[in-house]
């Protein structure tokens, strides 16, 4: 395949990133004028793509931070790469974790990757993550921080995967009936509930995900408990940052109210659909017995584990041309799976 380079262009520059061993793309970015849609820019991207046997040269398209509406009042900012216009192809949806939000270390690099191999990538921040469409890397709003909670994470991710089967922009490139969830962390327990709820989800795949909807509080004393209780909220540092995010107590009542809604063992264990556990063997956050507690919860699932962290070698900033070794080999692990159960 080709496609021929725009007459606006004025600049081209190439770099190789090394995706994987059996993925490499060169890619060739353009600085040119880029066409806005909306409040979002339209950057094309070129890029020649080496996967054996064949190399061919392709258009990627970027959008970043499209305002979908959220159902809680607050939007929720969200990316969409593809390769194009070459007709409809899955899609991976990513849910972000705990602290976290779509760029967070390198997720540019992952999603310019599953592009790469065929797949339409969307990546959002929830509603209440504490960004905003204006600091969609910054944790601005701290007050919608704090009355996060798993429902609403849900609610978002609902209405992601609504936007991404309707009739948006870009529904040319999509092909509703093959949607696969990737979740991070927290996002991991989101999208395997979402999944044993939405048919629409074909194959789900988690990264270091949780085993109970206790994020982050699941192993405080009950003395802490009970003073969250009395005083409504309790404060956690951002390791990265230094801030002080505040917990609402309507964390944990969303919990006590939808608990058997928020059971993520009996969610996976419900699936009948392909799963694909990753996880690192030496995550301090989330630890890799919890990746086995998801696994034995549903023995149809695939394990895999490899000695890294919680995060996969990964940080924020990412400012790396290629991925860590341990993120690629969980990317090259994922888009296998995803390349066989949805094709």
């Amino acid at each position: 395949m080709t496609c021929d380079v725009p007459p606006n262009l004025i600049e081209l520059k190439q770099q190789t990133r090394f995706c994987s061993k059996e993925l490499r793309v060169t890619w060739t970015f353009t600085c040119f004028k880029t066409l806005a849609i909306g409040l979002t820019p339209l950057p094309l991207i070129y890029h020649s793509v080496n996967r054996f046997p064949y190399s061919y040269i392709v258009a990627m398209s970027a959008l970043k931070n499209i305002l979908i509406p959220g159902s809680h009042g607050k939007p929720i900012a969200t990316d969409i790469f593809f390769d194009g216009p070459f007709g409809p192809k899955p899609v991976l949806i990513y849910a972000h974790g705990f602290n976290g939000f779509k760029d967070w270390g390198a997720f540019d690099l992952l999603a310019e990757a599953a592009t790469a191999y065929g797949f339409v990538f969307i990546k959002f921040n929830f509603s209440h993550n504490g960004t905003t469409p204006e600091t969609p890397e910054i944790f601005a709003d701290l007050e919608a921080f704090s009355e996060n909670n798993f429902s609403k994470e849900l609610d978002d991710l609902a209405a992601v995967i609504d936007w991404t089967t309707g009739s948006n922009p870009y529904s040319a490139e999509i092909d509703a009936s093959r949607i696969g969830l990737i979740g991070h962390s927290m996002g991991g327990g989101v999208v395997l509930i979402k999944a044993a709820e939405d048919i629409r989800v074909r194959a789900v795949v988690t990264w270091a995900s949780i085993s109970e909807s206790k994020t982050p509080w699941g192993e405080w004393p009950l003395e802490r408990l009970a003073e969250w209780k009395e005083k409504g909220v309790q404060y956690i540092q951002n390791g990265r940052t230094g801030q002080q995010m505040p917990l609402g107590y309507q964390l944990y009542e969303d919990y006590v109210q939808h608990s058997e809604r928020l059971e993520i063992k009996a969610a996976i264990s419900r699936l009948k659909i392909p799963v694909l556990i990753c996880h690192g063997t030496s995550d301090p956050a989330v630890p890799v017995s919890r990746a086995q507690e998801l696994h034995a919860a549903q023995t149809a699932s695939e394990l895999f584990t490899l000695d890294t962290d919680h995060v996969f070698g990964r940080r924020h900033p990412w400012t790396a041309p290629q991925l860590p070794p341990a993120m690629q080999q969980v990317m090259s692990k994922t888009l296998a799976f995803f390349r066989t159960h949805l094709g």
